[in-house]
């Protein structure tokens, strides 16, 4: 059988859609072939025709496949659409993050209100109830399940504290692991992550990148406890830290038993036809506290952020931090929970790297 499913691991959906998607990315279905209908490919994998028809409907959402009326499903998926960040000198592609923190979101006004106004019909006073400290069961949830569909990210909600943007969370990080420590920080990076620690009282490390992250001889001279990273695409210089630097980052905090801060922001929107792996899902040993946001995804005035910390810190939060209250209303946390359980966050992002491919082809 070419597809396998295993009947105790992720969603079949999930599997047969990963597999048909490295099958695509790797060559070996090209551009324009066909693939098997519906009905012959449930045959063969034993699976329910509606779960292949949602595969596929993943696939096609993302740009690998087309659908074409009474014909099937046909790969569209071509190499030269998907430009890695890494590598592009393209000033298009450079405008696309001419700033970090960019007013214009394409989010859809309509489904927002749409869903405040569900929110509000089915929740009605229990919005105005104070959220618990680490943020709502639903949002936290709803998380969790959108990370492993879309990262492969095993989550525990009681790992996930919600609050107010990433900036509130950097705080929050500084007095977790203490303001005694150094910070390592890339350099240049994004600087209200320094003025946030130095208001802290942290002292800051700055360590030069190179071309696919920063530099070996930087990581090794510094005397840093703490390294905050943005692997995905740092800002200013939106350069991309390889599979190969992230594993070394990795290395570096096992070595002296230091912490990585991984802020993500902006992967979501990635063009790259394989979203890198995170550090976070890389070290399975707890060296790695994740942050994201929903500003760049939604909107700049959705002020909702999250940070996933590691089994081996969460006591240690519960008892010096977490008599701290929930910076997020609980309305804005039932929407944002319920456009990522009903789909429609995810359709949202599909939209925009679909566009933002066309924006790239020659």
């Amino acid at each position: 059988m070419r597809y396998v499913i295993d009947k105790e691991g992720k969603p079949a959906y999930i599997q047969l859609y990963l597999q048909l998607r490295k099958e695509i990315t790797e060559g070996i279905l090209k551009k324009g072939d066909k693939l098997p209908s519906k009905r012959i490919l449930a045959e063969e994998t034993g699976l329910s025709v509606i779960t292949v028809e949602h595969a596929y409907a993943i696939l096609s959402d993302e740009g690998y496949i087309e659908s074409r009326l009474r014909s099937g499903y046909y790969v569209i998926y071509r190499q030269k659409d998907f430009v890695s960040v890494l590598t592009t000198e393209n000033e298009e592609q450079n405008s696309i993050h001419s700033n970090r923190h960019s007013t214009k979101t394409d989010f859809p006004f309509s489904v927002l209100a749409k869903t405040m106004r569900k929110v509000l019909s089915e929740y009605g006073e229990d919005i105005l109830l104070k959220s618990p400290n680490h943020g709502t069961k639903e949002l936290r949830e709803a998380i969790c399940q959108y990370l492993a569909r879309s990262n492969s990210m095993s989550v525990r909600p009681e790992q996930l504290i919600i609050g107010s943007g990433a900036e509130y969370l950097y705080s929050l990080i500084v007095q977790l692991l203490g303001n005694n420590r150094v910070f390592a920080l890339e350099c240049p990076s994004y600087d209200k992550i320094q003025k946030v620690y130095r208001s802290m009282g942290v002292k800051c490390d700055m360590l030069k990148l190179s071309s696919n992250g920063i530099r070996s001889e930087e990581l090794k001279k510094t005397k840093a406890s703490v390294l905050h990273i943005t692997p995905f695409n740092s800002f200013p210089s939106h350069i991309t830290a390889d599979i190969s630097k992230r594993n070394e980052y990795i290395c570096w905090a096992r070595e002296r038993n230091a912490y990585i801060v991984e802020d993500n922001y902006d992967s979501e929107l990635s063009i790259l036809s394989k979203p890198e792996d995170t550090v976070f899902s890389l070290d399975p040993e707890g060296h790695v506290i994740y942050l994201n946001t929903f500003s760049k995804t939604v909107a700049p005035s959705i002020r909702i952020g999250y940070m996933i910390l590691p089994m081996s810190l969460l006591e240690h939060y519960r008892k010096n931090l977490g008599f701290y209250s929930c910076t997020v209303p609980v309305f804005e946390q039932y929407v944002l929970a319920e456009l990522i359980r009903n789909g429609d966050y995810e359709r949202h992002i599909n939209r925009v790297r679909r566009q933002k491919r066309k924006n790239l082809v020659i």
